[in-house]
């Protein structure tokens, strides 16, 4: 499948590493690409630049946000929450129509500081407002409830059998979506229906963070026993 991934980030790096190593056609989609290629300095995690990670992975190829639209057959939004509208008006509306879009941002407010508040909350979320901001669009709310290393490989915990979670109008995207987590190793996937339930996991984030910090660790994951 051609998929472009939007965000250069750890979890853009990490989902496009994946897809590749599933053998799917994968670009990366970045707002600059000669400035992407240009940073030497890790970022504000601490992770090394994109062009460290890249070497790894000469099949995957970087280019802007409209260019890695245009041919993709799925998108990943991976960029940060408040950027997320911006990143995908730059793919551009037509470029979207009719595609799904797996939305794995979170609306975190840094503002403030640590730890963050969100953007949007109760009775709206990311999702939903980019659903509406690109009617054509069909997205998929997925894969924002954990660390990026435990998105594309849930293993890495003693007990893989962990739970994620999907949420969008569209059965068909979900369904393909439903799939490509499968691929990933994931064995629990809750479909919780419309995309107006991504408000619920995007609100699940001020937990997550805080478990971070008490666990010192972002190795971790919920597991929904029934």
């Amino acid at each position: 499948m051609k998929i472009a991934v939007l965000g250069t980030g750890m979890v853009g790096q990490a989902v496009a590493g994946r897809l590749a190593e599933l053998g799917h056609d994968v670009t990366i989609g970045t707002r600059g690409v000669q400035a992407t290629l240009a940073r030497t300095t890790p970022d504000a995690m601490g992770n090394p630049p994109y062009s460290a990670w890249a070497a790894n992975y000469p099949q995957v190829r970087l280019a802007s946000f409209a260019d890695a639209a245009s041919e993709a057959e799925l998108l990943v939004n991976a960029t940060s929450g408040g950027a997320s509208i911006a990143a995908l008006t730059a793919a551009g509306a037509a470029d979207l129509a009719g595609k799904f879009l797996i939305d794995i941002a979170n609306p975190l407010d840094f503002a403030a500081g640590w730890p963050p508040t969100l953007l949007v909350k109760d009775t709206d979320s990311l999702g939903e407002q980019i659903q509406a901001a690109f009617p054509r669009l069909r997205v998929v709310k997925a894969l924002n409830t954990l660390t990026a290393a435990l998105m594309v490989n849930p293993a890495q915990l003693a007990d893989g059998d962990h739970s994620v979670f999907v949420s969008g109008n569209d059965t068909d995207a979900k369904k393909t979506v439903i799939d490509l987590l499968e691929s990933f190793g994931h064995t629990d996937v809750i479909d919780l229906g419309l995309i107006s339930t991504a408000r619920g996991t995007e609100m699940v984030l001020p937990l997550w963070v805080r478990l971070m910090g008490t666990l010192n660790s972002p190795m971790f994951n919920f597991k929904i026993v029934r």
